[in-house]
């Protein structure tokens, strides 16, 4: 069974990390292909950093702090205390010494003409995900947000995605989320026929606007998940009105949409076939059959608190696409 996902960074990754558990516990054979969000990818220091493939790398290669959910364990911070020592800038986004040497790494691979693609298959070999890693593409994307500022010419400015997420948390409402750069990429090798050649495909809990909205944005992804023949089963990162953690809420807010479950599959109505919203979510269950009357809906528990229970999301994401399995090429 040929599995695809789409993912951001840590509810994408602690979701994959409980999708590989469960199919280890599964009889046949499985391979699990990840297209990754590229657009959160900043520049710090004089180095390329990639937030969430090196979530979802670390998360599944066994090297992520597990209480932040993000950067490395048993991390130390001596190189970051130096650069503050010499009043070295940004000062809001703290890289560790471990960290530190996947972007020196990276970085240096692309000096010399490597494509994102093939540095990320080369970091994997190190921590062996036990999944393949695309980025979404090659060419750079990065998301930058536009927000009021009464100094600035015209009363307003634009900061980079995690100058927004990691400086102001979101706090400051974003009047647009950009993408720049997308309209021209083109996605990584290996992006389309993941889609197109899947018997199932999987949306876990990322942030929909900032995660899978860009993964989506990057020409001709959406039009293989409309004409893929798999079915798209997703997981709902709303829970009772509220993001599970993040302020994708904020994100959904500059675009307009409610936070809600039944919002966010909306944002996928073109190409989705199932959906799980969580069990205290009943409601939306009904609000959805209304909406989209062909969209399987079902109610599950959803709060990913550890492996197992992450690993029981997977299963039921996967149970509900292995039912839906049959030709969806009249979306």
């Amino acid at each position: 069974m040929r599995i695809t996902a789409l993912a951001g960074g840590i509810g994408g990754a602690r979701f994959l990390r409980g999708l590989r558990h469960e199919l280890r516990s599964r009889a046949g054979g499985s391979s699990v292909t990840v297209v990754v969000n590229t657009a959160d990818d900043i520049t710090l220091h004089g180095l390329r950093v990639c937030p969430d493939l090196d979530t979802v790398m670390y998360t599944l290669g066994g090297g992520i702090h597990e209480k932040q959910g993000w950067g490395r364990e048993a991390e130390r911070f001596t190189v970051a205390e130096e650069l503050a020592a010499y009043g070295s800038q940004p000062d809001w986004f703290t890289l560790g010494d471990r960290d530190f040497a996947t972007h020196i790494i990276r970085t240096r691979m692309l000096a010399q003409g490597f494509s994102l693609s093939q540095i990320t298959r080369a970091l994997c070999e190190r921590w062996e995900p036990g999944v393949l890693l695309l980025p979404m593409s090659d060419d750079p994307v990065e998301t930058h947000v536009v927000i009021d500022d009464p100094e600035a010419d015209g009363g307003v400015r634009a900061v980079h995605f995690q100058e927004w997420w990691v400086r102001l948390h979101a706090a400051v409402p974003a009047r647009q989320i950009l993408a720049l750069g997308i309209e021209t990429a083109k996605p990584a090798p290996g992006v389309l026929e993941a889609l197109t050649d899947a018997d199932v495909i999987l949306l876990p809990p990322s942030n929909p606007v900032v995660s899978i909205g860009t993964i989506l944005g990057v020409p001709g992804v959406r039009d293989a998940l409309r004409t893929s023949t798999a079915p798209v089963v997703g997981v709902s990162p709303i829970i009772s009105g509220a993001p599970v953690r993040g302020m994708a809420d904020a994100c959904l807010t500059a675009i307009g949409v409610a936070t809600s479950a039944s919002a966010v599959a909306g944002l996928y109505a073109d190409f989705l076939d199932g959906w799980l919203v969580a069990d205290q979510d009943t409601a939306e269950v009904s609000r959805l059959a209304e909406q989209h009357p062909d969209l399987r809906v079902l109610a599950r528990p959803l709060l990913m608190t550890d492996v197992p229970a992450a690993a029981a999301i997977a299963a039921d994401a996967l149970d509900l696409a292995l039912s839906l399995r049959q030709p969806s090429a009249a979306r």
